[in-house]
């Protein structure tokens, strides 16, 4: 996530006045978008399926629409904040694409990215797939991560204006579907790791202990558990899988005596039970004596 600092950044943006940008859904991001945009002087063109949301303040710089063809008539750049793609494809059904950049900023998967793509290629759009990593609040700032893919080309040209949204841009390549999975990739972890605080959090209660002094001691040692995540990446690219420092077989052991804990804490042991019984398809398939590394043959062949 971004940063927890408050301040805004402006972008100047050259022949703004040339560029005409359509923001499609004005939910919670939505309308931030839109106000980025229009606090930085570009030419905004807004749609909202229901009419009430097209009178929010902030957005009266803005030509507001009721008519999703009006709204992209002039704009070359369309930037899309909907439900996810499945509504895309019914809001622009019968909309001319011809010429414009799509900015698709809706939730979906790789694969949701890269039909997409096809689709609206042939339609004579270009395609910009893009995931935000951060929450409506935290837009607009200068280290505000936005992954991209799609169009190299379309991306350079929109590049300036994506920067008003964000600063913190990461462009990861010409497959539609890199930002999805790499946004996909970081939740992953992230919703791993919090679930993962949130059970050692109960562990700790259940002894009178404080999970803020547990929440403190993983920022002291993040570096250490970074190093191990990165070392696992490194192996698996370098198919390194055996000669473990601490094997399946071992690791195993710790989720066994989690189990354990929980139900004598009369806690929930959910997570560690799912967590075991990762580690045991690995061990069913002769890799107990392997690196954590190997478990990526357990997800290949599910």
């Amino acid at each position: 996530m971004a940063s927890p600092c408050k301040c805004f950044h402006f972008v100047f943006i050259k022949n703004h006045s040339m560029k005409q940008v359509a923001v499609i859904g004005l939910g919670a991001m939505g309308v931030v978008l839109a106000k980025l945009l229009i606090q930085n002087k570009l030419n905004v063109s807004v749609w909202n399926r229901t009419p009430g949301k097209l009178n929010q303040p902030g957005l009266e710089g803005a030509k507001a629409t009721t008519n999703i063809n009006e709204a992209l008539r002039e704009a070359s750049i369309v930037i899309i904040c909907v439900k996810d793609y499945e509504a895309t494809y019914e809001l622009l059904n019968g909309v001319s694409l011809e010429g414009k950049t799509i900015i698709q900023l809706s939730t979906g998967t790789p694969k949701d990215a890269k039909t997409m793509s096809a689709a609206f290629i042939d339609r004579g759009a270009s395609y910009i797939d893009g995931a935000i990593l951060a929450t409506p609040s935290q837009m607009g700032r200068p280290d505000t991560p936005i992954f991209l893919s799609g169009n190299a080309e379309a991306f350079s040209k929109s590049e300036d204006i994506l920067k008003v949204l964000g600063g913190g841009l990461l462009y990861m390549g010409d497959s539609a579907g890199a930002a999805s999975a790499w946004d996909l990739a970081v939740l992953t972890n992230m919703f791993g790791m919090m679930t993962g605080f949130l059970h050692g959090a109960r562990m700790m209660e259940a002894e009178g202990l404080k999970p803020s002094d547990l929440g403190n001691m993983i920022v002291n040692i993040a570096p250490v558990l970074a190093q191990m995540i990165q070392d696992t990446g490194n192996d698996i690219d370098a198919g390194r899988f055996e000669d473990p420092q601490s094997s399946i077989d071992i690791c195993a052991q710790s989720f066994e005596l989690m189990v354990r804990q929980a139900r004598e804490a009369n806690s929930d042991a959910s997570m560690p039970t799912f967590l075991l019984e990762f580690f045991d398809k690995g061990r069913k398939a002769g890799l107990g004596q392997n690196r954590i590394s190997s478990l990526i043959k357990v997800l290949r062949n599910n």
